[in-house]
């Protein structure tokens, strides 16, 4: 009995946090049930179990979750091009935005996984959190519908949804890519020079951005498109220095 009323001590204290309070408290439970747990928890012949894990959820919230940022957008910024609105969009829900808020909830104690997975650290690992933060979203939208899903989006979001709020800055890589192609007529190249082969590392993998057979930078990352994106915007301001834009 102490294990249940601390689980629904941890789920009242999330839903404070959230600001959102479930009528049907198992879709909250759904959400944080990360498959490791369920397939631990398998009774049937094929790897069935009484638990459903949060990979349903998690599909559907990821698709609420852009409908109602995209309309929040659309309807607080009407002077934003496209191009706008799609990179504060892209900015919003990719995953170390969504990581970054699970954290804030602090989403990760209240994760059911599975025992290895509670082993190496997985309430700490960002898909795991980005993953849960698309379910709980999923989870609100069946509770209690596309208005308590927009509610809770707005709350979550409000300084980046906000009217006065300023456009986001291309990807660094793609504006890096754009620079260099006007300039020199080619695309950067990036390679990995250095692997760590440690799963979760933050520095686990190096790579340098190459421009007619030159490294201009270096980035290190815990995945290739972290150290990309590090390596990119490094290799950028370099490349602003030596190649002003004329006006």
């Amino acid at each position: 009995m102490t294990g249940d009323a601390d689980r629904g001590d941890a789920l009242d204290g999330l839903e404070e946090a959230l600001g959102y309070h479930f009528d049907r408290r198992a879709l909250l439970e759904d959400a944080l049930r990360h498959s490791s747990y369920t397939h631990e928890h398998a009774t049937g012949p094929e790897g069935e179990g009484q638990f459903e894990n949060n990979e349903r959820l998690e599909f559907l919230g990821d698709s609420v979750l852009a409908v109602v940022v995209a309309h929040s957008l659309y309807m607080a910024k009407p002077d934003w091009r496209e191009g706008d609105l799609t990179r504060a969009l892209h900015a919003l829900v990719e995953g170390r935005s969504l990581e970054k808020l699970a954290r804030s909830f602090e989403v990760g104690a209240v994760l059911q996984l599975g025992r290895t997975e509670r082993h190496s650290g997985g309430r700490e690992k960002p898909t795991i959190l980005e993953n849960a933060m698309e379910a709980i979203v999923g989870a609100i939208y069946l509770d209690g519908g596309l208005t308590a899903a927009t509610a809770f989006v707005e709350r979550a979001f409000g300084e980046a949804l906000a009217a006065d709020a300023p456009p986001v800055r291309r990807d660094p890589k793609t504006e890096f890519q754009e620079r260099v192609m006007a300039s020199v007529g080619e695309f950067p190249a990036y390679r990995v020079v250095n692997d760590s082969l440690v799963e979760g590392d933050e520095k686990r993998f190096t790579v340098e951005v190459v421009v007619q057979d030159q490294a201009l930078a270096f980035g290190s990352g815990r995945t290739k498109k972290a150290a990309e994106r590090l390596a990119a915007t490094e290799a950028l301001e370099r490349w602003q220095a030596e190649h002003p834009v004329e006006n």
